[in-house]
């Protein structure tokens, strides 16, 4: 059994820690002691270290680091250095440089698995979505328009983030990757944004070379009755359009076939298929994640663009 250690035991360090009980070894370490021993137990048990420079003198395989962004660059250098895997959480990081520096360790490091914690590229939904353009039945892809908007109060160490970065990443990533191409223009509005105070409303449009527009829509500062559930989202082609359930609770095609998908609720947000690929990777040494830098790179680079915009 492979032993992976848990960099960071909060709220999203416990939701993964539940999705590998019982599949690995476990480990705990986090700047706080009583949260990795509460979360230790919580496991039924699992060794405890004092520092993550133990942590990588260890035999762990791997590390999973659920830290907060302005950690990842130095815990995954020195994670990458040391010889172990490593998954990431969402976003990679929070600046231009540190994205830099870890893109230069992982390229002195060509063999060692990287991988990032963004659950949305394994959502049955944006597998379901793919395979119908893929088809053809709503032709070319002329426009995509997707997001969400509720009401979020940041707290703790997220309140420095902004909305895009530490939650629109999620359909950056779910929106890039319905496009093949790379993207040639990214241009950003923030309505509402207090200078000086990170963004809390975002309006990123991305355009591709085949003349297709990505439509992303963002907010942690708009009422929504229901809290971002039952918002649509659509695909629009020369020939059919698709919408759908923001959340991939169901998707409605209407082009030269006309169906309605509920693409799967056992695995609604992904989290088990994006388990099941850091496991494979684990147990195949040289296999690399479909969540990966490149992957990471692009629509971080969506993000920091748009927030050039900003300044």
């Amino acid at each position: 059994m492979k032993k992976v250690c848990l960099v960071g035991c909060g709220t999203i360090g416990r939701l993964h820690a539940k999705n590998l009980v019982g599949k690995v070894e476990l480990s705990f370490h986090s700047r706080t002691q009583a949260s990795a021993e509460a979360l230790s137990r919580q496991c039924s048990g699992g060794q405890v270290f004092a520092s993550y420079a133990e942590v990588l003198d260890s035999a762990v395989d791997a590390v999973l680091i659920s830290s907060p962004p302005d950690a990842h660059r130095p815990q995954v250098v020195a994670a990458l250095t040391a010889g172990k895997g490593v998954l990431v959480e969402k976003p990679l990081c929070a600046t231009e440089s540190d994205l830099a520096a870890i893109g230069s360790a992982a390229a002195a490091h060509p063999d060692a698995l990287l991988m990032m914690a963004e659950n949305y590229y394994y959502k049955p939904s944006l597998k379901l979505l793919k395979w119908i353009i893929r088809q053809g039945f709503i032709g070319q892809v002329q426009q995509a328009i997707i997001g969400k908007r509720f009401t979020q109060n940041a707290t703790g160490w997220k309140s420095g983030y902004g909305a895009l970065l530490e939650g629109g990443i999620h359909f950056v990533a779910f929106g890039a990757d319905l496009f093949a191409d790379a993207p040639q223009r990214v241009t950003a509005e923030f309505p509402r944004h207090q200078a000086g105070e990170p963004e809390r409303n975002s309006i990123v449009r991305v355009e591709y070379p085949s003349g297709a527009e990505l439509v992303l829509r963002y907010a942690w500062n708009a009422f929504s009755l229901t809290k971002g559930t039952f918002q649509h989202a659509r695909i629009v082609g020369t020939e059919g359009r698709i919408v759908f359930e923001c959340n991939g609770l169901y998707v409605r095609l209407r082009g030269r076939r006309k169906r309605l998908y509920f693409p799967g609720v056992g695995d609604l947000m992904g989290y088990k298929g994006m388990m099941r690929d850091f496991l494979q990777c684990l147990q195949e040494p040289g296999r690399q994640p479909y969540s990966n830098l490149a992957r990471a790179e692009r629509d971080l680079g969506i993000v920091f663009t748009a927030y050039k915009g900003l300044s």
